[in-house]
């Protein structure tokens, strides 16, 4: 039996105790105060460090917000479920090691693909559940995705952002509707309005996927053709067999199973 020393006791103790702490904070209606009480004993800075390195202004130059100030407000307007709350604290969290200056002005590129390196780091190292560290790192580097939404975006984009995000798109819309903190109500309404719009065309697409998913593979006019039959039951009768067990787009195969069916059916004595 391995024996553990005092030291790595201590550790386990310490991550335990790190661990509990940040879950606490995160689950609270107002994690604000308990976040900035974090900042000045130390705690992020000990634990996650890149939380610190957040205090900066994202354009110094025009002064606008504090990427870090942005991050708490942001995480309190998210609902109190862990993994939602998480990944609001870390959406950003990958900003200062991407902040560049140019001609244009201040870029972060790719900072959510280098936020979520960080976040599977930093919550492997405080023993989070691998599951939810991996789902709060996914998150992280979704959370970008939703800028580049307009009307222009092709059926084929929005389920892309719908794949995507998987069995998280519920918490990633909601990680994109409490990344708005700003106090122009207008310019909120409109965000919300454009995820209201965005959840709407993926029911749709998903509506239309599935009533695509039940039509069969081969039309009433091909099953007549390819079984020299006129209009009928037999046709009906096709089409709802093909339904049941085509499960592809492959004519080929819909074509030999009807064949095979249909000598089945009139072996049996069934009536064209």
């Amino acid at each position: 039996m391995t024996q553990i020393s005092n030291e790595q006791a201590e550790n386990i103790d310490e991550v335990v105790a790190a661990r509990n702490r940040l879950t606490a904070a995160l689950l609270v209606e107002d994690p604000t105060q308990g976040f900035w009480t974090m900042v000045e004993d130390g705690f992020f800075a000990r634990w996650i460090p890149e939380v610190i390195e957040m205090q900066m202004e994202q354009d110094p130059i025009h002064h606008h917000k504090d990427v870090l100030a942005h991050t708490f407000a942001v995480t309190k307007s998210s609902p109190p479920e862990l993994r939602v709350r998480f990944a609001a604290l870390m959406h950003d969290i990958g900003k200062p090691a991407t902040r560049q200056f140019g001609p244009g002005g201040v870029t972060f590129r790719h900072h959510e693909a280098v936020g979520a390196r960080i976040t599977l780091q930093r919550l492997s190292e405080m023993g989070f559940d691998d599951l939810l560290t991996e789902q709060v790192a996914k998150l992280v580097g979704l959370s970008g995705r939703f800028k580049g939404f307009g009307d222009s975006w092709t059926d084929s984009a929005v389920r892309r952002y719908a794949v995507d995000a998987g069995e998280l798109l519920g918490d990633l819309n909601l990680l994109v509707r409490a990344d708005c903190t700003t106090r122009n109500r207008q310019k909120v309404r409109a965000i919300q309005a454009k995820v209201d719009r965005l959840e709407q065309r993926i029911r749709e697409l998903a509506r239309s996927d599935a009533e695509a998913g039940r039509r069969p593979v081969l039309s009433g006019a091909e099953i007549m053709e390819i079984l020299n039959i006129p209009p009928g039951p037999a046709v009906g009768a096709a089409i709802k067999m093909l339904l049941s067990e085509v499960h592809s787009g492959d004519r080929d195969s819909a074509e030999s199973l009807l064949r095979s069916w249909w000598s089945e059916r009139k072996t049996a004595g069934h009536d064209a």
